[in-house]
């Protein structure tokens, strides 16, 4: 009896830590100050304000993606960020009276070096990050965050340098209407602490990553891990 009592005390002290250590961390997270980067109107911003004591700023910078504005140019589009900013892709996204299904565009999104930037080729150490293949999804554009982070808690997390440029571009999907090729161009601003000089995104498994499966894996998994996290 006593060993059983001792085993509950025991657990329920568990659980009342992890809930207080959980409540910490929600707490002590940093908050996002949004600004507008829409490049049919390349207006710029700012969407919300922060408590002027948050330790933790960083900014979200919001891009459509889609054949209408800068995107659509021959150099592409340019977007200056920080390490621990988060960059919003948002995808084409129709409302009633819905366009033919022929004229709605649709795109997958690749990271791929400079070269394959430059020639538009996904062939050239790209793979596949996202994919917008809903664009009259009820619920409004599907969106993609993508993270400036030094490190991450990840086995397949991608990991970025200050003072480098980073790239994506997007391609039409098999079977649909070829569209132009749509170029993005991420410079991330160099740091007085910046401890590594590697010019790609750095994944933190070198081999779970060698095919396009296991990274789509991941891709959908996190968003629910952070969601969850969030609630």
């Amino acid at each position: 009896m006593l060993l059983r009592l001792f085993y509950v005390i025991t657990g329920l002290s568990g659980l009342i830590s992890l809930y207080f250590l959980i409540r910490a961390f929600r707490l002590k997270k940093p908050q996002r100050r949004r600004y507008g980067l829409l490049t049919n109107t390349e207006e710029q911003e700012e969407m919300a304000s922060l408590d002027s004591e948050e330790e933790t700023v960083f900014e979200t910078r919001n891009l459509r993606w889609f054949q209408v504005g800068t995107l659509g140019d021959g150099g592409g589009y340019t977007v200056e960020v920080s390490i621990n900013d988060y960059l919003d892709i948002y995808c084409p996204h129709y409302g009633a009276p819905l366009p033919p299904a022929e004229r709605m565009e649709r795109y997958i999104l690749y990271m791929v070096n400079g070269e394959g930037h430059a020639s538009c080729d996904h062939r050239q150490r790209g793979f596949k990050r996202w994919e917008c293949n809903r664009p009259a999804a009820p619920g409004g554009p599907l969106k993609f965050s993508e993270k400036f982070q030094l490190f991450t808690p990840f086995s397949l997390g991608f990991e970025f340098r200050p003072g480098h440029e980073y790239y994506y571009i997007s391609a039409t999907p098999p079977n649909l209407v070829d569209r132009p090729c749509l170029r993005l161009k991420v410079y991330v601003r160099p740091t007085n602490e910046t401890l590594y000089e590697a010019p790609e995104p750095i994944f933190t498994s070198n081999s779970s990553c060698s095919g396009l499966g296991g990274c789509h894996l991941f891709l959908t998994t996190v968003p629910v891990l952070w969601t969850l996290l969030g609630s």
